[in-house]
């Protein structure tokens, strides 16, 4: 009787020293391995900043903010900078517009929706990197596929080096990073359409909505989860979009294409230390980008 005591007891308490442990055991992984993948790096990356490392990796010792105000002197930076928001802003923004239009029409019924669906998936299915190759190719001034529709069917006379220089490379750039980003867009706004109830429209049209009244008032408000969703992810990987512009122009010609991402990549390869302070940019500019966007939109306010 004693040892059966003795074992509900032991019993006994192991599941009280759990229930002080609350929900850290099921947690206590997920949380292990945040440390190691995100803050450990995150850590290293500002330590490797105050110092001078070159190209080789050897490093010259700590240098303070040294790293920071070389870069910051770098007459590239700035414009870089400002490349670097344009690009932002318009591929996201392009992303949304083309994706909003594109969920509407895949909500819809209508012959062979079933296979545009499928074509859509395509940009998603290969990698970045390879379709960012492909269209290089497809705009080379000598073999290119474009160059040479364009001169058969006379609408330039000669071809065009379309990467040549920033003015020619950045619109397809551009274009190149909307089309690849368009299905996840596209699949997430559609996904939060699909939830919204068919007897909502019905009440809008007994109460005498138009349909433009009904989108307005009805569907872009329930819309507006999966709506955020979708922009700050991409508003994320589009600033820190690297495969897209490395693909097509590596950043040139003299940094001229360079969004910070690619123009961290570059520095890199001379000044490691210099590279992990653009790095250390990044990561401020990303996570302030992110709490703008969550305080203006109201992220916790129900609607």
């Amino acid at each position: 009787m004693s040892e059966n005591k003795a074992v509900k007891a032991s019993a006994a308490g192991g599941r009280n020293t759990l229930a002080r442990l609350g929900p850290l055991p099921w947690i206590g992984p997920a949380v292990v391995l945040i440390l190691l993948v995100v803050v450990w790096p995150v850590v290293e990356m500002v330590l490797t900043s105050l110092h001078k490392i070159d190209g080789l990796g050897i490093d010259y010792g700590f240098n303070g903010v040294g790293r920071y105000q070389k870069l910051f002197d770098d007459p590239r930076f700035g414009q870089v900078m400002v490349w670097t928001v344009v690009w932002t802003v318009v591929v996201v923004a392009l992303t949304m517009l083309i994706s909003l239009g594109l969920a509407q029409l895949f909500n819809q019924q209508f012959p062979g929706r079933r296979y545009t669906r499928w074509a859509l998936i395509a940009p998603w299915a290969a990698s970045v990197i390879m379709t960012a190759i492909g269209f290089r190719w497809m705009l080379d001034e000598v073999a290119g596929v474009f160059n040479t529709l364009m001169v058969d069917l006379h609408l330039i006379h000669h071809p065009v080096a379309w990467l040549g220089d920033a003015s020619h490379s950045k619109p397809w750039l551009i274009a190149v990073a909307v089309f690849v980003s368009l299905p996840f867009t596209t699949y997430t706004l559609l996904a939060g359409l699909q939830t919204v109830p068919a007897e909502v429209y019905e009440a809008a049209k007994v109460d005498g909505a138009t349909p433009w009244q009904t989108y307005l008032r009805v569907t872009l408000p329930l819309l507006r989860p999966s709506f955020l969703v979708a922009l700050v992810i991409n508003l994320i990987n589009v600033f820190n979009s690297f495969p897209v512009i490395w693909g097509m122009t590596q950043g040139g010609p003299n940094a001229d294409t360079s969004t910070s991402t690619v123009f961290m990549y570059l520095l890199g390869q001379t000044d490691i230390g210099e590279s992990a302070a653009m790095s250390v940019v990044n990561f401020a500019v990303v996570i302030v980008m992110v709490l703008l966007f969550l305080k203006v939109s109201r992220w916790n306010e129900e609607g």
